[in-house]
């Protein structure tokens, strides 16, 4: 048999993939070595916020005077909340199965490996047997990076974002290697349950990517709260959990702790695609806009492309790409300048479009306005600002970027989104009416 698609990887690209193409009465197979839900599902988005969701409602508890309510002798009780985190993560799973189940759809349970491939089919091998599809679509994910710091490997005091999530009690004590959107939401998750932590970014600020007047609000926040966020400071070796570092200035620093999570990013995985060896490839493999590799059906979509490590765009890079297999009209692409994106801190930031420092040759104007604002927030963030910015064309008065903080800008974020993708102009958004008391009316405010 001689399915349409074969998909290698059964994450959020994979699975978004399988099923556009079953709705469409098109016979898939889908390949995957570990459990359906890929990295974001079994050991990245879901459990981390799940367990943040748990540490979050014990310092609301503790914090609950703020409100009027008196909260005695809290306590949390950590293997329960892991417990909890696998319970949902089972469930959602089953979710996932349910939604592949099709007699079009065959899910193979075993690491794939392409063994020959021409523009006609692609051979692919897992578990002792071949399958023979028209369209090949890798969806590999990432791994985590493990950098080359000598006392790191072979270390059981190192930590990766998979073993943290894996723990069943809490460290004593935690050192962060990388203060990007990962370790912060670890520095979160510890610090609210009582563990001492410590941050120690190589770049100047954490959280790098993000608007820095944001990102400020933040680091003060944290760093009165007790966490201790070391910048523009290098690891240069580990002992156990004893770390040596440096600052820019030269200063050698001395930190120490139970365990150290080192949490620096993600690097794609190409396993078992070696006998592709004329697919171009730079720090991934490399697609169009269609999401087509180099080769005429080899294409790929998710954190394997090298692009923005997000599930969202994972998903919608895979809906672009069975799209174009399909030669559905009209033509699709991704609006990466619309892609939103949020660090699940406590408060939260929101994030979508253009950044402030990436416009020095574009007339712009910024527009800024605390959350406090919005009636809601501050009838649910006390004492909270919170900040929502807005970048503005000058010339043509389109909606560039909006970045915020505060809770729960995460829910409302993809209004922005929606105004950046469609263009809209402070004019058509001053027509918009948002309910309320929302916290989504800050939008409207600072216009």
């Amino acid at each position: 048999m001689q399915y349409f698609l074969a998909v290698i990887g059964g994450g959020p690209a994979g699975y978004t993939a399988a099923e556009k193409a079953l709705k469409a009465g098109k016979a898939v197979v889908l390949f995957e070595k570990d459990t359906l839900g890929g990295t974001c599902l079994n050991v990245g988005c879901i459990p981390t916020k799940t367990l943040l969701y748990s540490a979050k409602q014990y310092y609301n508890a503790k914090h609950a005077d703020k409100y009027g309510v008196t909260a005695q002798d809290v306590e949390f009780d950590y293997g329960k909340m892991v417990q909890r985190k696998q319970k949902v993560v089972r469930k959602l799973v089953a979710g996932i199965k349910q939604r592949l189940k099709s007699d079009l759809c065959t899910v193979v349970n075993a690491a794939a490996k392409v063994v020959s491939r021409t523009d006609e089919k692609v051979i692919i091998e897992a578990g002792g047997e071949q399958y023979e599809a028209a369209n090949l679509l890798i969806c590999t994910g990432s791994t985590n990076f493990v950098p080359p710091i000598p006392g790191v490997k072979d270390n059981p005091a190192v930590w990766d974002s998979t073993d943290a999530l894996a723990a069943t009690a809490l460290p004593a004590s935690m050192i962060i290697v990388g203060g990007g959107v990962i370790g912060m939401e670890f520095a979160t998750l510890y610090h609210e349950l009582g563990v001492p932590v410590t941050v120690v970014e190589a770049m100047p600020s954490i959280l790098p990517n993000l608007d820095q007047d944001i990102v400020k609000i933040l680091r003060d926040k944290y760093e009165k709260s007790g966490i201790r966020i070391l910048t523009d400071t290098k690891v240069m070796s580990l002992d156990g959990g004893k770390v040596t570092a440096q600052t820019a200035e030269g200063e050698k620093l001395t930190l120490e702790a139970e365990h150290v999570l080192i949490s620096v990013g993600r690097r794609a995985n190409i396993t078992g695609l070696e006998a592709l060896t004329d697919m171009e490839m730079n720090r991934g493999i490399v697609v169009n806009d269609m999401m087509r590799t180099n080769l005429k059906n080899v294409y790929a979509a998710g954190d394997v492309t090298g692009k923005i490590m997000l599930a969202h765009v994972a998903s919608r890079q895979a809906e672009v790409a069975v799209g174009h297999m399909l030669q559905q009209i009209p033509v699709q692409r991704i609006a990466y300048n619309a892609i939103p994106s949020v660090v699940y801190t406590n408060p939260e930031i929101a994030s979508v479009g253009m950044l402030e420092k990436d416009l020095q040759d574009i007339p712009h104007e910024v527009r800024t306005l605390p959350m406090a604002f919005s009636g809601r927030f501050v009838a649910e963030n006390e004492g909270e600002t919170g900040l929502c910015k807005m970048i503005i064309d000058s010339k043509h008065k389109t909606v560039l970027g909006v970045h915020m903080i505060g809770n729960p800008c995460s829910e409302f974020v993809a209004a922005a989104s929606f105004a950046v993708r469609m263009g809209y102009t402070v004019a058509e958004m001053e027509q918009v009416v948002f309910p309320h008391p929302t916290v989504s009316e800050i939008l409207k405010e600072i216009l």
